[in-house]
């Protein structure tokens, strides 16, 4: 499964959402709603969970925190993100081993302390992973995945913003045919993003 197709549409609606904010910028000021859009880019290196080893690669994301929200609420945001993993193969690694994935879900952002800002998140979307084993020289399983995980912004100007991202995700019924190979119906990757994020707008969160 060519998880391009879905990238497209799943950003295209987060700056849809943003546009709509735009559009009422002729609301009187006490009422005009502020824009909380960043979009963020950055490198990634993860433990795939298949024989144990690690991949390279590079991760897109965008971030909409909900506009007046209750008190109790402010931070939540939805999020988007698409990541391929294809380089950097470990050694015991087959060579065509590939983790693409494009997830959605929702973040919240604690508020910030000097130029440190925590948050953490729940995603749900598609993964597709290309893998070998002594028995098929080629293979591809998709299938819809969920992660977890959270990590830390930092303030490096008004607009730009440094990112420290920590993912966990399930793979639910992997090897389901190949039961001897763990680990036995479940791949789970985690790893690491490090990379920036331009807001387009301030908020109070910024």
């Amino acid at each position: 499964m060519d998880l391009k197709p879905y990238l497209g549409p799943i950003f295209a609606a987060f700056f849809v959402i943003s546009a709509s904010s735009v559009l009422a910028q002729s609301a009187p000021p006490a009422t005009r709603p502020t824009i909380t859009l960043a979009v963020g880019a950055g490198m990634s290196g993860y433990n795939p969970d298949f024989r144990h080893g690690h991949l390279l690669g590079g991760t897109l994301w965008v971030d909409y925190t909900l506009p007046h929200m209750p008190y109790f609420l402010h931070g939540i945001g939805l999020e988007a993100e698409g990541r391929d993993l294809n380089y950097g193969h470990s050694g015991n690694e087959p060579p065509v081993l590939r983790e693409d994935t494009a997830l959605g879900g929702v973040f919240y952002s604690w508020p910030r302390y000097y130029k440190f800002r925590p948050y953490a998140k729940a995603m749900l979307g598609y993964g597709n992973t290309d893998y070998m084993l002594s028995r098929l020289p080629w293979n591809r399983q998709s299938r819809t995945i969920t992660g977890a995980g959270g990590g830390v912004d930092y303030r490096l100007t008004q607009k730009i913003w440094l990112r420290v991202d920590y993912e966990y995700q399930s793979w639910p019924t992997f090897f389901k045919h190949f039961n001897n190979i763990p680990p036995a119906g479940r791949l789970n990757p985690q790893g690491f993003t490090i990379g920036a994020m331009y807001h387009f707008s301030r908020s109070r969160y910024h």
